[in-house]
């Protein structure tokens, strides 16, 4: 009987030890299409090609802005690239998503505390946020076609160069240099 009472005491210490995930942030390994909504709620309908972003904020921003030498207007939305003679263009959209877990036994120690008339000491620590950044990518023709969807025909050749401009991207520090590079 004390053996089974010290399994069960020794069960719910460890489930009130531990941290329940509430969100829990995709992992990308290099890139991925998916519909926007599925990444993101505030994504568009359409496809995006996404990546994790470890450099700091607004640097894909500044790397399309000297490349494309747009003089900071219109950055994120509509710029015009070729692939085989094709004209598209593709708006960029930066945003975080966190993984976010609550941790059950500062909540109890706090809750004991009230209990025996102390205010909580550990309300700082019922939930443990650490967000990655990634970069959604969405691409149109002149038509307003998705260029992304699997039954677009030049899908593959916009792969390509979204792809390409990832690995520019993370690997060129200074911006200029893509911008010799194009």
């Amino acid at each position: 009987m004390k053996l089974l009472l010290h399994i069960i005491l020794m069960s719910s210490l460890l489930a009130l030890s531990s941290c329940i995930p509430i969100r829990i942030a995709p992992k990308i390994e290099t890139d991925k299409v998916v519909k926007g909504k599925k990444i993101k709620r505030q994504f568009p309908k359409k496809y995006v090609f996404v990546f994790e972003d470890p450099k700091e904020a607004d640097e894909f921003y500044n790397y399309i802005n000297t490349k494309y030498q747009l003089q900071h207007l219109d950055v994120e939305f509509n710029v015009p690239f070729s692939v085989n003679g094709e004209d598209f263009f593709f708006t960029f959209y930066e945003t975080e998503i966190s993984t976010k877990t609550i941790n059950l036994l500062p909540m109890f120690i706090d809750a004991t505390l009230e209990s025996n008339d102390v205010g909580p000491m550990l309300e700082d620590q019922y939930f443990y946020r650490k967000g990655n950044w990634y970069i959604g990518v969405t691409v149109s023709n002149d038509k307003f076609e998705d260029c992304l969807a699997p039954e677009f025909k030049s899908r593959e050749n916009v792969l390509k160069f979204l792809r390409k401009m990832r690995v520019e991207y993370l690997t060129t520090h200074n911006y200029v240099e893509a911008l010799l590079r194009k």
